[in-house]
């Protein structure tokens, strides 16, 4: 029994490693992006670039579970992730009438990105073979290239998650 329980996990393993090492490293350039928000706006990564760190917490659908979950985590302690100089979303390849609904039912103070060509969620490696994205959280520096990647994400501790890494980061703090 023991053997299989260590096949499976290595399968696992493996499969979580064999992901990242076909996405996105730290180091690397994020990839630019122009999607619609919840907010009405659009956003552009490069706006930020030389100015702000920026974190985007991609998760898979609005109005399920998992996802309900952390849009309140960072709705309701978002003040912890405010305390750094930062800008963060969460996205999703959901259509922006949804996203929108979802933020405000959620009463969401961030902005919720949409990508429903979902060629920003190819572009981060997170677009998944049931077709949305996988709940992972890209920390991009204020040079705009990626400082961290967060692909074991707790919606019930995201903003507090969220808020630690930026700490260890060293993102400075506002005043």
């Amino acid at each position: 029994m023991r053997g299989w329980l260590t096949i499976g996990l290595a399968v696992i393993l493996g499969g979580s490693l064999l992901a990242q090492e076909n996405g996105l490293q730290v180091g690397d350039m994020a990839p630019d992006f122009t999607l619609q928000a919840s907010d009405g706006k659009t956003y552009q990564l490069a706006d930020f670039r030389g100015k702000q760190a920026v974190v985007l917490a991609w998760f898979p659908k609005a109005y399920t579970k998992g996802c309900t979950i952390e849009c309140k985590s960072l709705a309701e302690k978002g003040h912890l992730i405010r305390k750094y100089d930062v800008t963060y979303f969460m996205a999703s390849v959901d259509p922006l009438e949804d996203n929108t609904g979802f933020a405000k039912e959620q009463k969401a103070d961030f902005p919720l990105l949409s990508d429903p060509t979902k060629d920003t969620a190819k572009a981060y490696g997170v677009l998944n073979d049931r077709g949305v994205a996988s709940r992972w959280t890209f920390y991009v520096d204020k040079e705009g290239r990626i400082a961290a990647v967060d692909t074991e994400v707790n919606p019930a501790t995201s903003a507090e998650d969220m808020a630690a890494k930026l700490g260890e980061l060293g993102v400075p703090a506002t005043e």
